[in-house]
């Protein structure tokens, strides 16, 4: 794993997901740079677990190009190389087209969509140099119909900007992920109040893994869409 991807940088810390995937690489020997809104909290993530040289955070939004032209260019000035990248921060209003209040759409819609595509672009370079990867973490609402449901038009963008990209990349060498879960045990839930009691969850920890696996495949295997459901989801 650490011999093909030793240099990783993961978007969203602050959804569970992302410092999961962080923690996960780091324990495989990796070094990880990870990106957030809240600065607070990577600070304290960053104390937690020694400060570590092998563990940069970059305070950021993910959705704000400058941020993330300056979030790559740090990790290739601390660590001299990037090999793969994560694309994982994203939110949901939870509403929809019909009753939806708008003026949370476009935060979420920047974020969700161009967010992953300004990584692309921001790293291609360097990735093309290592041979590198890319993951964009959707979700199963990005392979299913919701009504009126606003934040699942967003992940149907991501399906769609994985491919696309895999089709303008794979000639240079790099691979390209969809990881797609469903239902997660996450910060997702709090704008609904917390999960419903009883409903079938998987954990951050458990898409994580399936995030470095996808890193971790062996060269020259491109595996391109993972979808991933706890048992008993039907949809």
């Amino acid at each position: 794993m650490t011999d093909l991807f030793p240099v990783t940088l993961v978007t969203g810390f602050g959804s569970g997901t992302g410092a999961a995937a962080a923690g996960q690489l780091r324990a495989r020997g990796g070094r990880v740079a990870v990106t957030g809104l809240a600065a607070e909290r990577l600070r304290r993530f960053a104390k937690d677990v020694g400060d570590p040289p092998e563990l940069l955070t970059l305070p950021g939004d993910a959705s704000d190009h400058e941020a993330v032209e300056a979030a790559v260019q740090a990790t290739l000035t601390a660590y001299g190389r990037l090999d793969a990248v994560v694309a994982n921060a994203g939110f949901a209003t939870h509403d929809d087209l019909a009753t939806g209040d708008p003026a949370g759409w476009r935060d979420m819609v920047l974020t969700n969509v161009l967010g992953p595509a300004l990584l692309i672009r921001s790293s291609l370079a360097a990735l093309r140099e290592t041979r590198g990867r890319i993951v964009i973490v959707g979700s199963v609402a990005g392979f299913v119909y919701g009504a009126g449901n606003i934040y699942g038009i967003t992940k149907w963008a991501m399906t769609g900007l994985a491919e696309n990209t895999r089709r303008m990349v794979t000639g240079d060498g790099v691979g390209v992920t969809l990881v797609a879960p469903g239902r997660t045990d996450s910060l997702f839930w709090d704008g609904r109040g917390g999960a419903p009691e009883g409903m079938e969850m998987m954990t951050s920890d458990q898409v994580a893994e399936s995030i470095v696996w996808a890193l971790g495949q062996p060269a020259g295997v491109d595996v391109n869409t993972v979808v991933m459901r706890p048992i008993g989801q039907p949809v």
